[in-house]
């Protein structure tokens, strides 16, 4: 088996009077990865140790077998350099950008005031895949939540990432919305053919998009994805 997916994380949070230990070990071969299970389980917290916003106490993270964590080697790849599009559950848009410049903002680090028109080929792909031509002057308060996600998308795939890494992507949408957008989701991914971990607490992502499904029950891997021993052998 190649192993595209290896996390080994340990965090301890101490929130107020609550503490929280993270505690997951898993190993995958699925491009389609969904960690699964009710909210305050530990799966955004999960997601945000392998996107690199967050630091484990212990343990490691590889992908396609590249290190971007281990505590005890004291590796820990930057989040900008590990190449991660990692999409927010409330997507994260720049407010004082318009479309346009918040697609554009994936192709520069620390770019802040973008002009308001920008030319580049990878950016007018996306905008023309997601359909957002019409949109470009938009901010994202006059967006409804279905063309912010797709702005959020956008705004990711313009750097050519190495893996997707979505929290919730279609928990503010309406029904038919988000099945709708499901489709094309999975559409998209398979055609681009990179990994993608997606985070859900409802069955229907689950069946639309896990090849392989990590269940996270009070910060501890629970369903049949936990690692098997011989997993990293392999």
């Amino acid at each position: 088996m190649t192993v595209i997916w290896d996390v080994d994380a340990r965090r301890r949070f101490d929130h107020a009077r609550r503490r929280f230990e993270l505690r997951v070990r898993f190993a995958s071969d699925s491009r389609r990865l969904v960690l699964f299970g009710p909210s305050g389980a530990g799966k955004s917290q999960t997601l945000k140790i392998v996107a690199g916003l967050t630091r484990p106490d212990a343990g490691h993270v590889r992908l396609g077998g590249e290190t971007l964590a281990d505590v005890a080697a004291r590796i820990d790849v930057p989040a900008r350099d590990r190449r991660l599009a990692y999409v927010f559950q409330d997507y994260a848009l720049f407010p004082h950008l318009n479309v346009l410049q918040n697609v554009a903002f994936g192709l520069q680090r620390g770019w802040r005031n973008a002009a308001r028109e920008v030319r580049h080929d990878e950016v007018q792909r996306w905008m023309r895949a997601f359909e957002l031509g019409p949109l470009s002057h938009h901010y994202p308060e006059q967006l409804s939540g279905g063309q912010r996600q797709r702005t959020a998308l956008a705004r990711v795939l313009v750097a050519r990432p190495r893996a997707l890494l979505l929290d919730e992507p279609f928990a503010a949408l309406d029904p038919d919305l988000r099945a709708r957008l499901r489709d094309e989701l999975a559409d998209l991914q398979a055609e681009l053919g990179i990994p993608l971990v997606l985070i859900t607490h409802d069955e229907r992502d689950v069946r639309r998009f896990g090849d392989e499904v990590i269940e996270i029950a009070a910060g501890r891997v629970a369903g049949p994805g936990a690692l098997r021993d011989d997993a990293l052998a392999a």
